[in-house]
């Protein structure tokens, strides 16, 4: 009974005692991340990100659009030529509006020529629209490659703000701050790095569209010159 009595006792004051402090979690949204990285560097990164996304879209839409191919169109061109109906042809590929047209026109309005001088007029067309399709492509390059290193030297420069805080302090800085300072630079380099990831794999994106398109073309460039050598067999 008396073993009972002072167990009870000693329960009960362990419980009194023993108050634990439960550790709150802080957690912090992106917007919180993107205030706490530094106007001067976020606001370019920010401009950054919307020009590779504006690119992108665009790009991707233009190049779509340059890859499409009507499976009958060289059919028609070829019923022409072979019918002697030269007028017929270039009035074709002037009403179809792609890239494949605009080509095989420079080469239609050459017939009578030299071989080599129609395929040289079809070649140079070509390399136009190749121009046309990796327009801003290079621009999308750039911002894969500046984005990490803006977001680092954003880093740099608010590890240098700390550093300095500390030098000045009289009484010293405490852990808080110093941890806040060196999360408020780090947020540049991940922003950077988000950013040069992103435009890095839209470049490639866009660079495998085009190769896919200049394939096609150089498919057709030598189609149409076998069908001109077709009539002199």
């Amino acid at each position: 009974m008396l073993l009972n009595l002072l167990l009870q006792g000693a329960g009960e004051t362990g419980a009194e005692g023993s108050t634990e402090v439960v550790p709150t979690e802080k957690t912090l949204s992106i917007l919180e991340l993107i205030a706490n990285g530094g106007w001067y560097i976020m606001i370019p990164l920010g401009i950054l990100s919307v020009v590779a996304v504006y690119i992108f879209i665009e790009r991707f839409i233009a190049i779509r659009k340059a890859s499409k191919e009507d499976p009958q169109f060289m059919n028609q061109i070829k019923d022409f030529i072979h019918d002697g109906k030269i007028d017929a042809a270039n009035h074709l590929c002037k009403q179809t509006d792609t890239t494949y047209a605009r080509m095989i026109e420079k080469g239609v309005k050459r017939i009578g020529k030299p071989l080599g001088d129609i395929s040289a007029a079809v070649e140079n067309v070509g390399k136009l629209e190749v121009f046309k399709l990796e327009e801003s492509l290079s621009t999308l390059a750039t911002i894969a490659g500046a984005a990490p290193m803006i977001g680092f030297l954003g880093t740099v420069i608010g590890m240098i703000i700390v550093f300095h805080e500390m030098r000045i302090s009289d009484s010293g800085i405490e852990i808080e701050a110093l941890s806040g300072g060196i999360m408020q630079a780090m947020v540049t380099t991940v922003a950077g790095l988000v950013i040069g990831i992103i435009a890095y794999i839209a470049y490639n994106v866009l660079v495998a569209r085009v190769e896919k398109v200049v394939y096609k073309m150089e498919a057709t460039t030598i189609e149409f010159m076998d069908l001109l050598q077709e009539p002199a067999e």
